[in-house]
């Protein structure tokens, strides 16, 4: 009984230490985010990237550009170096910016105000959604689907 009770103690340190203690591999940047356009101010900006990059199966540096060499950083660091999350450079943050509106739309709109849809709806953890769903196991198309059906079986 000890033994368990001390790994459960122990688990959450470990996990904590796995993290690095913030989201992005270099820890979160400092202060409030900068240049939020559609996100509000008060958004918890890990949670939210965190999601991100889960959804899309990318790091920070996908849609954020990297920090010239005399800014110091701004604020971040990814895999390839510094990173600069307030930068517009990068065209896949107008992407992201306008999938954000989209998102936003259709759970405001039609879907009544709930959160139906989500990054991850289309994503699946890629960052280019796939447009055909995957070829259903057996190899057959089955019921009502087009196309030849399954051979018979063997006898």
């Amino acid at each position: 009984m000890r033994a368990f009770a001390l790994l459960l103690l122990l688990c959450p340190i470990g996990l904590y230490a796995q993290r690095g203690g913030g989201g992005a591999p270099g820890g979160p940047p400092p202060g409030p985010p900068k240049n939020l356009k559609i996100l509000p101010a008060d958004v918890n900006i890990q949670q939210v990237m965190g999601g991100i990059r889960t959804a899309l199966g990318v790091q920070c540096n996908f849609c954020h550009g990297p920090a010239a060499a005399a800014d110091g950083g701004g604020g971040g660091r990814g895999p390839a170096g510094p990173i600069d999350f307030a930068s517009d450079e990068n065209p896949k943050k107008l992407i992201a910016r306008n999938m954000f509106r989209m998102v936003d739309d259709l759970n405001s709109g039609p879907l009544n105000g709930k959160m139906h849809v989500t990054c991850y709806t289309c994503h699946r953890g890629e960052a280019t959604p796939k447009m055909e769903a995957p070829a259903p196991e057996g190899g057959g198309r089955g019921r009502g689907g087009r196309g030849a059906p399954p051979p018979p079986p063997q006898e």
